[in-house]
C-alpha cells in the first residue's frame, strides 16, 4: 500500500513538474512573439520613411481661370440632323419574308430574312464535290419554285464551316458566293449549302447581306417586289 501511495506521490511531481515546464516555455513564446511584432514595426516604418524621400508628394495644382463654353450654333445642330436623316434615307427597311432574285441561276426565291444567322444559306439537293483544275467544285440542285423542277448549280468552294448539333457529330458544309438581288440591293455574298427541304423558304438571309444595308421589320412581309433580268437596279 505503501509502495502504490509513493508511487503516486511521485508521478503528481514529475507531472507538476512538467506543467511548471510547459507555463516557462509558454512564457518565453510570447516573449518572442512580441518582440518579433516589435521589429516588423519598425521595419515598415522604415520602409514608409524610405518610400516618402524617393517620392515626394507632387504640388498641388494651379488653378486656371475657367472659360465659359461657348454654345453650339443652331447650324450644327440642323447639319447633324441632316445628315442622320440621310443615313436612315439610305437603309432600307425589308420584312421578315421577302423574294431574292439569285443569279445564278437567274430565279426568284422566296427568302427568310434572319437577323440572328451569321451567315446566309441556301437550299442544295444531290450535292457531289469535285475538283477542276485543281480547285475544288460542288455540283448541286435548288428547286424552281414556278416549276417545281430541279436546277442543276455548279459553283466553286469557297471555303468551309462546321456545324455543331447537340447529340451528333459535326457536319462540314460547303461554302459558295452568289449574287443576290433585292429591292435596290445588289450584292455577291456567300452561301452555306444546306438541305432546307423542310422549310418552307429555300433560301435564307443573313447578317451577311443584311449589315449596314438594311433593318428587318418582322411585322412585314415581301414589302419589295420581285427581279426580274431586265429590272435595272
Amino acid at each position: 500500500m505503501n509502495r502504490r501511495e509513493d508511487a503516486l506521490i511521485a508521478r503528481e511531481a514529475a507531472i507538476s513538474a512538467r506543467e511548471s515546464e510547459l507555463v516557462t516555455l509558454f512564457s518565453e513564446l510570447l516573449k518572442e512573439k512580441k518582440l518579433l511584432e516589435s521589429q516588423q514595426i519598425q521595419l515598415e516604418n522604415q520602409i514608409s520613411t524610405v518610400a516618402r524621400k524617393n517620392n515626394p508628394p507632387a504640388p498641388p495644382p494651379t488653378s486656371t481661370p475657367r472659360t465659359a463654353a461657348k454654345k453650339p450654333h443652331n447650324t450644327s445642330k440642323n447639319t447633324s440632323t441632316s445628315q442622320n436623316k440621310a443615313v436612315k434615307d439610305d437603309i432600307t427597311i425589308l420584312g421578315g419574308l421577302e423574294y431574292v432574285y439569285l443569279d445564278p441561276p437567274g430565279i426568284n426565291l422566296s427568302a427568310r430574312i434572319d437577323t440572328g444567322a451569321q451567315t446566309s444559306s441556301l437550299n442544295a439537293l444531290d450535292m457531289v464535290e469535285f475538283e477542276r483544275d485543281g480547285k475544288p467544285y460542288i455540283k448541286f440542285n435548288i428547286i424552281d419554285p414556278e416549276t417545281k423542277e430541279k436546277l442543276e448549280l455548279t459553283r466553286r468552294i469557297r471555303g468551309y464551316t462546321k456545324i455543331k448539333k447537340h447529340k451528333t457529330e459535326s457536319q462540314r458544309r460547303p461554302i459558295v458566293q452568289l449574287r443576290v438581288k433585292l429591292g435596290n440591293l445588289d450584292e455577291q455574298i456567300s452561301f452555306t449549302l444546306i438541305d432546307r427541304s423542310k422549310f418552307d423558304q429555300q433560301v435564307l438571309i443573313g447578317r451577311n447581306f443584311l449589315r449596314d444595308l438594311a433593318v428587318v421589320d418582322v411585322s412585314k412581309e415581301f414589302t419589295k417586289p420581285k427581279t426580274t433580268p431586265n429590272t435595272k437596279q
